[in-house]
């Protein structure tokens, strides 16, 4: 096949080179972006007079038709074509002559690629959206479920206060709330047009770069062309914005991977999405909470893989920038399959809402609770803390609990504590009296999930 950039160069490419330099195998799936974005091309050069009406007919037409054939697995792209962009020009010009020829004119593969790459961004941000509100209204669904459950609230992996399990559930609901929030964000720098810029400093035709952005759905056009087409800002800042959200799904699923233990049980994964192991018999392993904890390490590795690539390139176009579809296709593609997995895994599991109770009895959670007590008495509150961390070392020394401490003990260590101690310190009046915006007590929670589920 005769290249479409020949004429400079003599003779044909080694084959091992036009395999290293061909981009068919990945950058395949912009095939729409592309002939969405030659067909809006091409009906601008015709209102411009650029190309006469009956070549652009013949060019839509036989665009529209290709785009059909490649939906309907009928066509086979060739790594002697390069890119998705050749291929479908070669493809074209093969079905309707010399009117296929014509459609390059006035632009390049470079504004080509960033046009098609930044559409593509586009409907994944979309997607991905979709994928975390639907997350969103799994964890709100689940937090109701569990309103009125009791768990220990962790610092430092030791028991710190009671909470709710819902209290716990929405925390992460914050975090996604903010993913979605920086994916939208993201989205606005994303939404440029970069049609028109040429291989980097436009064309001398009377094109219409607002007419061909608005046709393609662009709320705006590119302002410098060689910015336009040496700007992949917006894969990096996508990249980033994916790291964050594996690195929340991580942290979930280390936190499920822990509850499932025999040393916690809080929890069990439906067995749909766990496995077993092929030599113990006994096991029940929650792989795939595992496997998105792993895959975390993947997509940050695309957004190191992409910062690495632009780190020292000269304006405009360089060849290394091929490198970023592959990176932000697989951080898209990692994230979405994650998002797909977690979300019914959530949904399906069990908790075990009397382990977490009882687990709720140990660590002496309730200490804080036993210094306000005081404090609420009139005491500073350095020297409530004193008094009850004296306390708790009684209890150890005694192998009691704060709740089972005899009223004499607290008595001789203060005499402002009184009979009402008991059921100022339970769990539940713990987690109870937080009313606070942002607290535990079921009655900020439920504010909470209101809160969230109107941004859904």
């Amino acid at each position: 096949m005769s290249k479409l950039w020949a004429g400079r160069t003599v003779g044909a490419t080694d084959k091992t080179a036009n395999d290293f330099h061909s981009s068919i195998r990945f950058d395949a799936r912009l095939y729409r972006q592309d002939i969405q974005g030659s067909i809006a091309h091409a009906k601008m050069l015709g209102k411009q007079g650029i190309l006469a009406q009956d070549d652009v007919e013949a060019i839509v037409n036989g665009l529209c038709e290709l785009l059909a054939d490649i939906e309907n697995g009928k066509i086979e792209f060739s790594p002697d074509a390069e890119d998705i962009h050749m291929n479908v020009e070669t493809l074209l010009t093969q079905r309707i002559g010399d009117a296929g020829k014509r459609l390059h004119t006035a632009r390049s593969r470079n504004d080509q690629v960033a046009t098609d790459t930044r559409k593509y961004v586009k409907t994944a941000i979309d997607e991905l959206d979709g994928q975390l509100k639907a997350l969103l209204s799994a964890l709100c669904n689940k937090a109701e479920q569990h309103l009125h459950t009791l768990m220990p609230g962790f610092t430092h992996l030791q028991h710190a206060q009671p909470v709710t399990f819902a209290h716990h559930l929405m925390a992460y609901a914050e975090m996604f709330r903010r993913d979605i929030e920086r994916l939208q964000d993201c989205r606005k720098r994303v939404d440029v047009c970069p049609l028109g810029s040429g291989a980097m400093a436009t064309t001398t035709y009377p094109i219409d770069r607002v007419a061909t952005a608005a046709e393609l759905g662009f709320a705006k056009i590119s302002q410098n062309s060689q910015d336009a087409v040496s700007d992949r800002d917006y894969c990096i800042e996508l990249c980033a914005c994916l790291s964050i959200v594996m690195m929340h799904l991580s942290r979930f699923c280390e936190e499920i991977i822990l509850w499932c233990s025999s040393e916690f049980s809080y929890i069990e994964l439906d067995d749909a999405y766990s496995t077993g192991s092929s030599i113990m018999p006994q096991k029940k392993n929650p792989d795939m909470a595992e496997l998105i904890r792993g895959k975390s390490g993947r997509v940050y590795g695309d957004l190191m893989a992409l910062l690495t690539m632009m780190k020292a390139l000269p304006l405009a176009y360089n060849k290394d920038m091929q490198e970023d579809k592959e990176a932000t296709f697989d951080a898209i593609d990692t994230t979405m399959l994650c998002l797909e997995v977690f979300a019914p895994m959530l949904a399906t599991m069990r908790v075990n809402v009397e382990v977490m109770r009882a687990a709720c009895d140990k660590g002496y959670m309730n200490a804080t609770d036993c210094a306000d007590f005081l404090v609420r008495k009139g005491l500073p509150f350095r020297d409530a803390y004193k008094i009850v961390g004296e306390l708790v070392a009684k209890c150890i020394e005694l192998d009691v609990t704060l709740d089972n401490l005899p009223l004499a003990e607290y008595q001789a260590a203060s005499p402002l504590f009184d009979e009402s101690l008991v059921q100022a310190i339970t769990p539940e009046q713990c987690v109870a009296g937080r009313n606070a915006p942002g607290g535990p007590a079921p009655e900020a929670v439920e504010r909470h999930i209101k809160a969230v589920r109107g941004v859904l």
